[in-house]
């Protein structure tokens, strides 16, 4: 059996598998291959050149370098596929990118030394930077990464990926306006209907889906309009907590 039908062989849509990722929170851990699927083995690099070549807005915080790097391992764990869009689409390195200016800065450096380890392991191990690989290559240094049998990193490969995969899928399904969930692709992969202050009765009824509202948390009076991404939120591995 391939790789590539691990997750169907559990009777499990990547669908499904995200959103359980996602409803078990940020703590949960998924094996990469469960996660890293049904792109084809060559579209990776094409996949890269045309997010490199999508207009965005300037860089905060990282490098151009550490950008295409991040950019290929999000679209790896989070692939576009036949389900619809992935982290690309959502834009979760520019979630990451912003927040590493504010919100998570006290992962700045281990993005800094980790992105430039995973490109190291890669012209090392396949004689090539990590977005100029395969599909196949990506996903096997990942695979390496998550089972930490990867070498070069501080304190390890392991805490590394698992930082890049929790700040990924933050980025993909967050509130658009922390920088990802662009063009709200990342509820829509989940079938989350978006934020209501109230429940309609047809938002009640158990035979139709609720109406989807396209719209920020932000765009509601009662929220403060400051840019969230820059607050201080205390542990990086514990975002969620106020300091």
């Amino acid at each position: 059996m391939s790789r590539d039908d691990s997750a169907d062989a559990r009777g499990l849509s990547r669908r499904e598998l995200l959103a359980r990722t996602v409803r078990f929170g940020a703590g949960a851990i998924v094996p990469v291959e469960m996660l890293v699927r049904r792109m084809p083995d060559n579209a990776a690099p094409a996949a890269a050149a045309a997010n490199q070549a999508a207009a965005r807005e300037p860089l905060e915080t990282l490098t151009a370098a550490e950008t295409a790097t991040l950019d290929a391992i999000a679209a790896r764990l989070i692939p576009t596929d036949e389900n619809g869009p992935g982290a690309t689409e959502a834009r979760a390195t520019r979630y990451i990118d912003r927040a590493l200016g504010g919100a998570l800065a006290d992962a700045r450096e281990a993005y800094r030394t980790g992105l430039a380890a995973v490109d190291a392991w890669a012209r090392a191990s396949k004689s090539a930077p990590f977005a100029q690989l395969s599909a196949a290559d990506q996903d096997a240094i990942l695979t390496q990464m998550e089972s930490n049998t990867a070498a070069g990193f501080t304190p390890d490969a392991a805490t590394f990926f698992n930082l890049v995969r929790m700040h990924t899928i933050q980025g993909t399904f967050c509130d658009p306006y922390y920088g990802g969930n662009a063009n709200f692709v990342g509820w829509d992969l989940i079938g989350y209907p978006g934020i209501r202050l109230a429940a309609t009765p047809d938002d009640q009824r158990m035979d139709r889906r609720p109406a989807r509202v396209r719209r920020s948390a932000y765009d509601h009076a009662m929220f403060a309009k400051k840019r969230p991404a820059r607050a201080r939120l205390g542990r990086i591995d514990e975002p969620w907590r106020s300091s």
